[in-house]
């Protein structure tokens, strides 16, 4: 929704200002330069980006027009379940969590978290990070280095889509000089014809540099910038996952350890420390 507001901001204070200048808005639309424009646009994003990552940045971008990844809620019920499957392994040994990170799709503890249960990303990283210790493949203190490891794979393939965003967005204001080049060379051909013709196929001309540089500082560009934040939001709920499991497998209370992953959170979705402690001690699971 933010991102819609954005845009409607950023085109109504454009389309304002032109037509209070004067200027027509018929005189900005030139299908001929938005199919250049947009053709080497996209044939460039094809040329630079393999088709994993063009498939990611259609999701993305998706994903963002629906505002951030996470709600306070969502962290809540994080540190809820990962607090009641501490919980059943401090009580009944390692073991108890068998059934449940084995089989994370069946797990009936995971179910009453329906955030965190169709999250098959972070519930796979999750259960990763437990199976070694329960199946006794690892010590504690080795599972963080192996957690860091795929936490920076997972941070690596997310940098992929607003890497390329942004190199489209600096290539916009040169595609749309390419744009206008053409457009001039159309208009030479009409020299010596209708001067009112002339003028038309000039400033038509120029509208490709204007679209070049207005997408890409007022659309291209500020939207790269938004899917890394949307990214970031995505790693802290994963970093929170890693600093909780991390903090159980080598020997803290279930109750520490969830307060570890409460202190990754941002300060807006984290709860505070009593609000945790009050949120875990008052749940059915105790």
């Amino acid at each position: 929704m933010v991102i819609f507001i954005g845009l409607i901001v950023i085109m109504g204070g454009t389309i304002t200002g032109f037509t209070i200048g004067g200027g027509k808005l018929s005189s900005l639309i030139h299908p001929a330069e938005v199919i250049t424009l947009g053709g080497m646009a996209l044939g460039a994003m094809i040329i630079m980006s393999p088709v994993k990552v063009l498939k990611q940045i259609v999701s993305v971008s998706i994903s963002c027009l629906k505002g951030a990844p996470f709600k306070k809620s969502d962290f809540e019920d994080l540190l809820k379940v990962m607090y009641e499957l501490f919980v059943l392994g401090r009580r009944n040994g390692m073991i108890a969590l068998e059934e449940h990170v084995m089989n994370p799709g069946g797990s009936s503890l995971f179910k009453k978290y329906p955030s965190f249960h169709k999250n098959h990303a972070a519930l796979e990283f999750f259960c990763d990070g437990l199976r070694p210790i329960v199946d006794g493949r690892i010590k504690p203190d080795q599972l963080e280095p192996l957690m860091d490891k795929s936490l920076d794979l997972i941070e690596h393939e997310k940098h992929a889509p607003p890497l390329v965003l942004s190199k489209i967005a600096d290539a916009l204001p040169g595609f749309g000089i390419v744009a206008a080049v053409l457009g001039i060379v159309i208009t030479m051909g009409a020299l010596g014809g209708d001067v009112s013709a002339v003028g038309g196929k000039i400033a038509a001309a120029l509208t490709g540099t204007f679209m070049g540089v207005f997408l890409c500082y007022g659309v291209v560009g500020p939207m790269a910038t938004n899917i890394e934040f949307y990214n970031h939001g995505e790693m802290t709920y994963l970093n929170c996952i890693k600093a909780a499991v991390v903090s159980f497998a080598n020997g803290l209370p279930p109750l520490v350890a969830a307060e570890v992953g409460r202190r990754v959170l941002d300060e807006d979705m984290r709860p505070s420390a009593s609000e945790l402690e009050t949120m875990l001690k008052t749940m059915g699971s105790k």
